[in-house]
């Protein structure tokens, strides 16, 4: 039998498959004795297993031997791993050696040593071939070691014994083996019907046993099968790409990507290379510049982002200590750290890391692009059908032209002789609704340094870059493409610091600068009229007319001070202040940008984080506003920059909370502020009462509405007073009284709470309701003349939503045990209140604030630090033991970050002015935030 040596590199051919390249010394990550020292081992073996003796005498001593030779090497990689945290390269080819020696170790043991065959029979030959990543010579310290035992004919009962030795023993090793036994024609034929079996063979590595064998398998998979089915290949994997893509998300910048799967991940740059060698039999990516399939820019970028992805991946297995491809919250923190990303310019390690992942995952993606666009231009991909079939030739006026159906250049020279065409190419493309070709791109990204000071001010080039924004329906588009070539950062030189900036929390789940992008969409999209139904005042705020240069101008500009050590609004001001006029616009228009950059956050702070059934609240807002046409601006900004954020973060709470703050600081500034004092609320509230219980005798009346303060008229919905009327009627001394109503309006499902007062009762409901898993929006406690607490909570289920109907009998019954002791809240938080592994990477500073201005009557405290299930109710308590009146509770949550708002006043229903007085509620808070969260770390 021809038996094939150890792997060693070998020289690639041109015609026809290139034998595949396996790792030699002087490209691995440490000598090769320090990861493996074969010698050694060979000694040790034949010294536990002396010739004569049987295995299984010695087999658990070899499987202790390799274990450890194991468990050492993969120890050293690490460690030159660590101390030099790029070098990914040289890695992954190390734990390929390392698995090479002990696979070639189990073998040997298996064929010369437990099943010798001096004279082999034609039938008995065997060859053992790396397939998958393991056949590309590239692995992770938590691989699969994929392997393809190849005989000539039916298996023999001595290749089978051979096999069934070699596997119990790497199993023995913890290695994840997968395997399969064919022979050639197995191979072939189920190549042909499985796309994953073919995949899996295009990167098959000869590894030992019979050369010929080996080299038969590899010379029909070429002519038999890749050679003639280049195209369905390529369709195949596309089609795969599409549908790992959709598993991931659909999107590369998902907060927590799959480095392997995601978009723009290192299966991406494999497929690219897995068609290369199918279509060219290339052994090594730098041969698709020879193909034509790169330029040898575009292949540097290739070798930058795989280098940077697989060291990605290398640290998430090492730290892992298994196999570990989703970049978790908690693992960003600690492969950033270990690749050697510090904290600078106001920005943590993490974000300058994820930073430059989404950087290299977009170019991924541009490469994809230009890499399928030249299969397309060579007729070796087909047009995408739907393409072929529903769309109409295009034709374009020099200097640009149409190829394959998309926008490009028809003349590069008189393209680049006009540079504000660099800009004009984005706005002919959504003009006429055509994709550019990736030779545009090229060009384009070749390019950019064309665009310098002069173009920025250039009058034209402002009026080019706004009629690409204003003038088509779909701006988003042209904005994405800009951002991801280089000219949007070219063009405003500010915007680039924020390209691929990832905040680090739970609550965005785009990069600023994607963030900015869907912000825009979701403003273009109210302006085609798709969300009228679920957007009506700002729907009708567009269509009334507003500025539109000035709004698209402030969404694009909201963000762009993000990533500096200062508040973002600010700085993000400052810098409007400088592009503005540069675009052009007027001295009214720059302020009123600059305006809403720098506020673009009061309206969601004041709607979420305040209490807008206080008339203070809306006096402050219209006062901060000032105008009807500021309000208009402000309330769209804040509306499409809420949807912005995540796919799940806009809900109708959001909605009904901005809606309520619209309309009442129109009126505010329409019929003065006076228009919205507490007893004319009141006043309104008692008549709807009266009108909704208008089967009850006017004694019964006269009671409800007499034994009620001011407060308690303005906070609620008469729904609410409804509710509470009811609940009072039927109240007894000893009893506890609630009703569960779904308020569809607010997506929340609203709790009345009715009993007898007494210190403490608020925080008690709190608790009640964090244990049944309820989170609190909202809660109003108002105290009657007679003696009454009565209190409403707005709650959601786990997933943000309204309790279902079916389950609030359920519910009812669980707050009713808590209310009645049956379950002590204190001790029940001790098991519930825990932080998941994933988001305890996450520090949120605490910070807490005393407002005596922001209400006439209650002093506002303002409580922003890490969120977790019991932090209310320890507030609360906290507050109550403090003899300290809470009135009403506002939540507002940002992922893990979470403001809790309490409106309070003392014993003798005073504000707390005194600073030592607040001072030392702050103390007790602090440590009540401490304490649990030393709970929730355990």
């Amino acid at each position: 039998m021809t038996q094939l040596p150890h792997p060693s590199a070998a020289p690639a051919s041109e015609a026809g498959p290139a034998p595949d390249r396996s790792p030699d010394e002087t490209r691995l990550i440490l000598p090769q004795e320090a990861i493996f020292d074969r010698a050694r081992i060979a000694e040790e073996i034949a010294r536990l297993w002396p010739a004569g003796t049987a295995l299984s005498a010695a087999r658990p001593q070899i499987v202790a031997l390799l274990s450890e030779a194991r468990r050492s090497g993969m120890e050293a990689i690490a460690r030159a791993l660590a101390d030099s945290p790029r070098a990914s390269g040289p890695a992954r080819r190390s734990y390929t050696w390392l698995t090479d020696c002990l696979v070639e170790t189990a073998y040997r043991l298996a064929t010369d040593r437990a099943h010798p065959v001096p004279n082999p029979t034609k039938s008995e030959r065997l060859a053992l071939v790396a397939v998958g990543g393991y056949g590309r010579g590239e692995m992770a310290a938590y691989s699969d070691v994929d392997l393809l035992f190849l005989t000539p004919w039916k298996i023999t009962p001595w290749a089978e014994s051979v096999i069934e030795s070699m596997l119990y023993l790497l199993w023995d090793l913890k290695l994840k083996v997968g395997h399969a036994s064919r022979t050639v024609k197995d191979c072939l034929r189920l190549a042909r019907q499985d796309y994953t079996i073919r995949t899996s063979l295009v990167e098959c590595r000869p590894l030992f046993g019979d050369a010929a064998l080996a080299r038969e398998l590899s010379e029909k998979l070429w002519t038999d099968l890749f050679r003639s089915t280049a195209p369905e290949f390529i369709e195949a994997k596309l089609a795969e790409r599409a549908e790992r893509h959709r598993k991931q998300g659909g999107q590369r910048y998902m907060v927590e990507p799959n480095v392997k799967e995601g978009k723009g991940g290192l299966r991406d740059l494999q497929s690219l290379f897995w068609i290369g060698k199918y279509l060219y039999g290339v052994s090594d990516s730098a041969q698709l510049v020879r193909h034509g399939l790169f330029t040898r820019e575009e292949f540097d970028t290739f070798v930058r982002a795989e280098d940077f992805l697989w060291a990605v991946r290398l640290h998430l297995h090492a730290i892992a200590g298994r196999a570990v491809d989703q970049l978790s919250f908690d693992m960003q923190v600690e492969v950033a750290r270990a690749m050697g990303y510090t904290d600078r310019g106001g920005r943590r390690a993490v974000e300058w890391f994820m930073q430059d992942y989404f950087r290299h995952a977009t170019q991924v993606g541009d490469l994809t692009r230009i890499f399928l666009s030249a299969l397309e231009a060579t007729h070796v991909k087909s047009e995408p059908m739907l393409t072929r079939l529903l769309s109409r030739p295009k034709k374009a006026k020099p200097p640009y032209a149409i190829k394959q159906n998309r926008l490009t250049v028809g003349d590069d020279e008189a393209f680049l002789a006009d540079k504000l065409n660099m800009l004009r190419i984005f706005e002919e493309a959504v003009r006429t609704g055509t994709l550019l070709h990736p030779d545009a791109m090229r060009l384009l990204s070749l390019n950019r340094h064309l665009i310098d000071d002069g173009m920025r001010r250039d009058p034209e080039a402002a009026r080019i870059f706004f009629d690409t924004l204003l003038k088509h329906a779909n701006p988003e588009r042209a904005l994405r493409r800009m951002n991801e070539l280089g000219i949007l950062s070219a063009w405003i030189p500010e915007f680039e610091p924020i390209v691929a900036l990832m905040q680090f929390n739970m609550y965005h789940s785009y990069t600023v600068d994607e963030h900015t992008i869907q912000v825009i969409s979701n403003l273009a999209r109210i302006e085609r009229g798709e969300l009228e139904e679920e957007l009506p005042v700002a729907s009708k705020i567009l269509k009334k007319g507003v500025n539109r240069k000035v709004l698209y101008t402030a969404m694009l500009l909201h963000d762009i001070g993000k990533g500096r050590d200062e508040d973002h609004s600010v700085v993000g001001a400052r810098i409007a202040r400088t592009v503005c006029p540069r675009l052009g616009l007027k001295k009214r228009e720059c302020e009123t940008v600059e305006w809403l950059v720098r506020y673009h956050l009061v309206m969601s702070d004041m709607a979420q984080k305040r209490d807008i059934a206080d008339p203070a609240t809306v006096r402050d807002f219209a006062k901060a506003v000032k105008s009807q046409e500021r309000l208009d601006l402000l309330t769209v900004l804040t509306v499409c920059d809420i949807r912005g954020v995540g796919p799940n973060v806009w809900n109708n709470w959001k909605a009904s909370l901005l809606r309520a703050l619209y309309r009442q600081t129109r009126r505010a500034l329409e019929d003065g502020l006076e228009a919205i004092n507490r007893e004319e609320r009141g006043t309104e509230a008692r008549r709807k009462l009266r009108a909704a219980l208008g089967d009850w005798d006017e004694k019964a009346l006269r009671t409800e509405t007499s034994r009620h303060y001011p407060p308690y008229w303005q906070g609620l919905h008469v729904t609410a007073h409804v509710d509470f009327a009811e609940l009072l009627r039927e109240a007894d001394a000893d009893g506890i009284r609630l009703k569960l109503t779904p308020d569809e309006d607010r997506d929340a499902t609203r709790v009345c709470f009715v009993m007898q007062d007494h210190p403490g009762i608020f925080s008690r409901m709190c608790g009640a309701l964090a244990l049944v898993g309820a989170n609190i929006k909202d809660a109003r406690t108002f105290t009657t003349k007679d003696g009454w607490a009565t209190a409403a909570f707005w709650i959601q289920d786990g997933e943000g939503a309204p309790y279902e109907a079916a389950k609030l009998p359920r519910l009812r019954s669980m707050i009713e045990r808590t209310m009645n002791g049956e379950v002590v809240a204190r001790d029940a938080f001790r098991d519930r209140d825990r932080l998941k592994k994933r988001e305890r990477a996450f520090t949120v500073p605490t910070s807490i604030t005393f407002d005596n201005d922001g209400s006439e009557i209650y002093t506002i405290i303002e409580v922003d630090t890490r969120d977790r299930p019991g932090l209310l109710y320890d507030l609360t308590r906290t507050l109550a033991a403090a003899n300290v009146y809470i009135a009403s509770a506002v939540v507002a949550t940002y992922g893990e970050q979470v403001v809790d708002s309490f409106y309070v006043k003392d014993l003798f229903g005073l504000k707390f002015h005194a600073e030592n007085r607040q001072k030392a509620l702050e103390r007790r808070l602090r440590e009540a935030i401490a304490r649990g969260a030393e709970r929730a770390a355990e």
